[in-house]
């Protein structure tokens, strides 16, 4: 069974993304397609809602970081949304989201943390003050599992 031209370009992009300059140039390439019509195939099907996010996972150890953590705060309603965007702005957190209902019915702002060489005390000082709350938990990842993704094609 011969694949349409959205079928290559989805078994392809749900591979790892190469760390290139034109990381869609080299997918499209490989998959027999044109640059611009892998990026016109997600565009289309991101906004029919087929493809609802696009994203990376980090792993962590490979990419310099010798731990991590989720560490989780309670911030007031009012202010989560300036406390999650003071703190997305830290080359160290990766995810950052409110959660609904809140985690033990107080922690409603998640982030995870990759914590370069050192110690994790004073990033985490600098991360409470920025969140701009001192009601937090650091929950350590103690073993990194193997990440997959579905593949559909």
């Amino acid at each position: 069974m011969t694949k349409t031209k959205e079928e290559k370009a989805l078994a392809a992009v749900q591979k790892d993304i190469p760390l290139v300059e034109r990381p869609f140039k080299k997918i499209a390439s490989a998959a027999g397609l044109e640059e611009t019509e892998v990026l016109d195939i997600i565009r289309r099907l991101m906004e029919k809602g087929v493809i609802r996010k696009f994203g990376g996972v980090i792993r962590h150890r490979q990419a310099g970081f010798e731990r991590n953590a989720m560490i989780v705060w309670a911030v007031p309603a009012e202010k989560t949304a300036e406390a999650g965007e003071a703190l997305s702005a830290f080359k160290e957190i990766t995810h950052c989201y409110e959660r609904a209902p809140p985690f033990e019915g107080r922690y409603n702002l998640f982030t995870m943390v990759h914590f370069p060489a050192g110690g994790p005390a004073d990033l985490v000082r600098r991360l409470s003050q920025a969140a701009g709350t001192g009601d937090f938990r650091v929950l350590e990842s103690l073993e990194e599992y193997k990440k997959t993704s579905m593949e559909y094609f």
